[in-house]
């Protein structure tokens, strides 16, 4: 099977993802606002695909956060049944799937990110501790931003984005997710790194840079 052949599977479950997720969501209003970034990087990706093709373990792993983000949008993050679940049970005291979300957003970008860098300023960035520090500070900004939106989105549509900000009363969720998005970071350049420079490696001769 070749590296577009995997590319094509991996974009068609993204797409059955989607529709299933945009049939009887919780509210439309919420989907549309969790499932904007999926259609956005999904254009992206799609644009620049002849230009810039990343390997196949940084499109799975696009392709996974773009699930999460599809599945927190059809039920909202606060009403995800099996982190409802967990929570019955006493294993969380609340629904933490907002969590796994905000820890992709860290996992995911940094991944993506440090592609890009090693690819378009590779000579510059030998040094891996600059190339990590830049990755956890790109990832770190993402993260804000995406709270930044959520919390002007409440200001401005009330009582109706609740379900999109989704802090379940929990008064220190904007920095517990900004947190797991730093983990997520740190956890992908730790466990992903190498493996990521062998899947570089083995497709050098596709790289447009």
């Amino acid at each position: 099977m070749t590296e577009k052949n995997k590319h094509q599977i991996l974009l068609g479950i993204v797409i059955l993802v989607f529709i299933w997720s945009a049939i009887s969501p919780h509210d439309y209003f919420t989907w549309i606002l969790e499932v904007a970034p999926v259609i956005i990087v999904l254009a992206i990706i799609t644009y620049y695909y002849k230009r810039f093709k990343f390997t196949t373990l940084v499109y799975s792993l696009v392709a996974i956060h773009a699930i999460i983000l599809m599945v927190g949008g059809h039920y909202t993050y606060a009403d995800v049944p099996l982190f409802n679940d967990l929570r019955d049970i006493g294993l969380f005291s609340r629904n933490n799937y907002d969590k796994v979300g905000h820890f992709a957003q860290g996992f995911v970008p940094a991944m993506v990110a440090r592609e890009i860098l090693l690819r378009k300023l590779g000579n510059i960035l030998m040094k891996k501790g600059i190339l990590n520090f830049f990755l956890i500070c790109i990832a770190g900004t993402i993260s804000s931003i995406y709270e930044i939106i959520e919390w002007w989105t409440s200001i401005l549509s009330g009582d109706a984005g609740d379900a999109f900000l989704g802090t379940q009363g929990y008064i220190w969720d904007t920095q517990s997710d900004m947190f797991f998005a730093f983990i997520g970071a740190i956890i992908a350049i730790l466990l992903f790194s190498k493996k990521h420079d062998r899947a570089l490696a083995c497709n050098i001769s596709n790289i447009n840079v």
